[in-house]
């Protein structure tokens, strides 16, 4: 990305958080799918998680999927921030410490908010800046 100019860095980074929201998005929507096939399967049956052999695994089955579905719409809110802040200029600036957040984080975490000493620390100064 070096040898990009400020514009074409900004677009490079535009169209990577913009590719992962689209994914993000599809799998949020997949992820509803599976949930709620799961609540209407078990709606079928009069099911007693405590006594049914199979209702533990269903109950892990639908809280495993509820718990996927949450994560991502995290990392959908985290890649939303980014490209606000992508917008306002202040991407890839710490909010933690200020400092630039360098490169091969942003590489690796398009969405960080915080470079890698601040995320390690803990220091939150947004709602998440893993």
């Amino acid at each position: 990305m070096t040898g990009l100019s400020a514009s074409g860095r900004s677009a490079s980074r535009r169209q990577r958080l913009e590719v992962s929201r689209a994914s993000t998005t599809a799998q949020i929507a997949a992820l509803k799918r599976d949930f709620d096939g799961i609540v209407e399967a078990n709606a079928l049956v009069a099911v007693d998680d405590e006594h049914d052999p199979e209702g533990s695994s269903t109950a892990f089955e639908r809280a495993h999927v509820a718990s996927l579905l949450s994560r991502a719409a995290e990392h959908l809110e985290e890649v939303d921030r980014a490209l606000d802040r992508l917008e306002r200029g202040v991407y890839g600036w710490c909010e933690g410490c200020g400092r630039r957040i360098s490169a091969a984080r942003l590489e690796a975490r398009p969405e960080a908010a915080a470079c890698v000493r601040c995320a390690e620390a803990g220091r939150r100064h947004g709602p998440d800046t893993r």
